[in-house]
């Protein structure tokens, strides 16, 4: 996977393929979160069935400098094929995106997915200046891989915060919080909507909001009105049907997309998606019947 995000020409292939078949608003750029860190010289593969692993985990004070910072040219291919995407799309906006810093240090600590973070947790809690050490860097390598995309023509930026969930609310303000503010303020002044994003993130989306982007997402577990109660005025939200559901009868999944829509009306601002992402065995007559139905539904 991480060899066809290097090359144009397949990253414009795969974007286009899902604007071609469904009609959506919004293209998501063909990327990964880890893209970053395997142009930096991190020896990791996604690994099929597994995920993202890393051959060395980092596990202390040393192993941060091991973090150089990106520059443009160590993602050029990212680049050309955003650019090309902008020929492409003729018109249809296209979403950038980067890992949060917490969950790019949860894959590089732990050394792949983890269920419990418990080696993150420890690093977080017994070596705190190691921790913000490497989460400064990690800021610093997202805040330049979305400055890539944004100057290439990307008109909006997703931050993923995949694990966050993991975190308790203090944890979050004191160890994660000030890093993901300093990714998304790196591309403050390009006046391109910035989404912050991150899974089972219910007591957390009113510390996300004020980390500084312009919309939150939020998955299934908290319905729009009470999330965007949680986040606070003036930023719009992302989601969050539950996309387990595409699985159900098509009457159920316009039942649940019509309850998600008319709860988005109590927000400042309403991207429809799913919760999180598609999942692999979903059936792909029933993304085209969501999204229809999504398009017909009265404004």
């Amino acid at each position: 996977m991480l060899a066809s995000c290097t090359r144009p020409d397949m990253v414009i292939e795969i974007t286009m393929q899902p604007v071609r078949r469904y009609g959506v608003d919004a293209a998501v750029l063909y990327s990964d979160i880890v893209l970053p860190l395997k142009a930096i010289g991190i020896d990791l593969d996604i690994v099929p069935g597994t995920g993202p692993v890393v051959a060395e985990p980092f596990r202390s004070a040393s192993d941060v400098s091991r973090l150089r910072q990106l520059e443009p040219d160590d993602v050029a291919y990212v680049t050309e094929a955003v650019r090309g995407l902008g020929t492409e799309l003729a018109g249809v906006p296209l979403v950038g995106f980067a890992g949060a810093p917490f969950t790019l240090a949860s894959y590089l600590v732990e050394g792949g997915p983890s269920r419990d973070h418990a080696r993150t947790k420890a690093l977080m809690h017994a070596e705190p200046e190691t921790w913000h050490a490497l989460l400064g860097r990690l800021a610093d390598i997202a805040g330049a891989f979305l400055r890539v995309q944004a100057e290439a023509g990307a008109a909006a930026l997703q931050l993923f915060d995949s694990w966050a969930g993991a975190l308790s609310l203090a944890d979050y303000l004191t160890f994660v919080q000030p890093h993901s503010a300093a990714a998304l303020a790196a591309v403050a002044d390009l006046d391109v909507p910035r989404i912050h994003f991150g899974v089972a993130t219910g007591e957390l989306l009113g510390a996300m909001g004020d980390a500084g982007a312009e919309v939150v997402g939020v998955d299934w577990r908290v319905p729009l009105d009470v999330a965007t109660e949680r986040i606070g005025p003036g930023r719009a939200v992302q989601g969050n049907l539950d996309p387990a559901l595409l699985f159900a009868p098509p009457e159920v999944v316009e039942t649940e997309a019509a309850r998600v829509i008319m709860a988005g009306r109590a927000t400042p601002g309403h991207i429809f998606n799913l919760g999180h992402g598609v999942l692999p065995e979903t059936d792909p007559d029933a993304l085209a019947r969501l999204v229809d139905f999504v398009h017909r539904y009265p404004v």
